[in-house]
């Protein structure tokens, strides 16, 4: 292990991850979620921007490639460990203190619905410091505040170089926003995700 990751990860407990991306965002997710590996204790949550009236098939495509149980985020739903969520389109995805999901249809944030901001914001405010937040490619400014959120909670942050990314300006408006634990390209971001678990012990 790098000594900048074994540093991130000293004294933490991680409880849950979020992952958000734009444009390329699937490529990059395509990349990153085969490091899972089977029987992973974490719950992964990610979420793309997605046009709101077109049904999400994320959930579907990515089932098919990974070796945990893959589904979309339901209303009400209790979040559950070892499995991968997939923000729907159309609503804000939200979590709530009791862990479990909720739905809404407020107006769009940075153009978007489902938002980053809105998931990771939640997120923090249910996990606090037991969170790790992973932002990824993407062309727009959502979820840098989601980002620095998950930050002042105590939370892991975690973000592409934006070197590394398809679309830079995602990552960078987060590094612009406030300092992120780690800046990693997606392989190593990738090898980070089995680390996660570990805290778990």
């Amino acid at each position: 292990m790098s000594t900048d990751i074994q540093a991130a990860l000293a004294g933490r407990r991680v409880e849950a991850v979020v992952i958000g991306a734009s444009a390329g965002g699937v490529e990059a997710l395509g990349t990153l979620l085969p490091s899972l590996p089977a029987g992973y204790g974490l719950p992964v949550v990610c979420i793309l921007h997605l046009p709101g009236d077109r049904e999400s098939r994320l959930a579907e495509l990515f089932g098919e490639r990974l070796p945990l149980p893959v589904k979309e985020a339901e209303d009400k739903e209790v979040i559950e460990p070892g499995t991968v969520y997939f923000a729907g389109a159309g609503y804000h995805l939200s979590v709530e203190k009791d862990f479990t999901f909720s739905l809404s249809c407020e107006p769009p944030v940075h153009f978007a619905r489902p938002s980053i901001d809105v998931l990771m914001a939640s997120s923090a405010d249910a996990y606090g410091a037991g969170l790790v937040g992973i932002l990824l490619t993407g062309a727009n400014h959502d979820g840098a505040e989601g980002m620095a959120r998950i930050h002042a909670s105590g939370g892991l942050t975690v973000v592409q170089d934006p070197a590394d990314a398809q679309v830079a300006t995602m990552p960078k408006s987060a590094i612009d926003r406030f300092s992120p634990h780690l800046i990693l390209p997606l392989a190593r971001i990738g090898a980070l995700l089995p680390m996660l678990e570990t805290t778990l012990s």
